[in-house]
């Protein structure tokens, strides 16, 4: 799965000329790993320990090239840090918990279909959308 995304993140850089250099495919490679949602400084720390020549303003350089052309999105969860995942394949929303900071990604058919009803009693038809609720947990989940 990795091995895909990797090569979907280096085939949009080439499709827009875009030469994937060494550090440019180190980052696409933590980017095409990561199953959490990483700042520029995790990445960064992530990186230098594949290649310390890795510098900040690369990783910061290279994230903005991978927005640019559609391959990562980012997210500012209200922490004061944008924070970067792969364009997904599939729409899901977010759950972030506020006291740890983690991201809970989630898919919802009853929340998908709700928020179609209403913008159709709206006279709207969604095009689009991104869905965050910041939440704490109050108890251990049930099973």
């Amino acid at each position: 799965m990795a091995k895909r995304k990797l090569e979907a993140i280096e085939g949009a850089c080439r499709a827009k000329g875009l030469r994937v250099t060494g550090p440019r495919r180190v980052i696409a490679q933590i980017l095409s790993e990561a199953d959490d949602h990483p700042d520029v400084n995790e990445l960064h720390r992530r990186a230098a320990l594949r290649d310390e020549r890795i510098s900040l303003a690369t990783v910061y350089r290279t994230v903005k090239m991978f927005e640019d052309i559609g391959v990562i999105e980012r997210h500012a969860f209200n922490d004061g840090r944008a924070r970067y995942e792969r364009t997904p394949t599939e729409h899901h929303d977010h759950l972030i918990d506020v006291q740890s900071g983690e991201v809970i990604e989630f898919h919802s058919k009853e929340i998908e279909t709700l928020q179609a009803q209403i913008a159709a009693r709206l006279g709207y038809r969604i095009v689009g959308h991104r869905l965050e609720l910041y939440v704490e947990r109050v108890a251990k989940p049930a099973g």
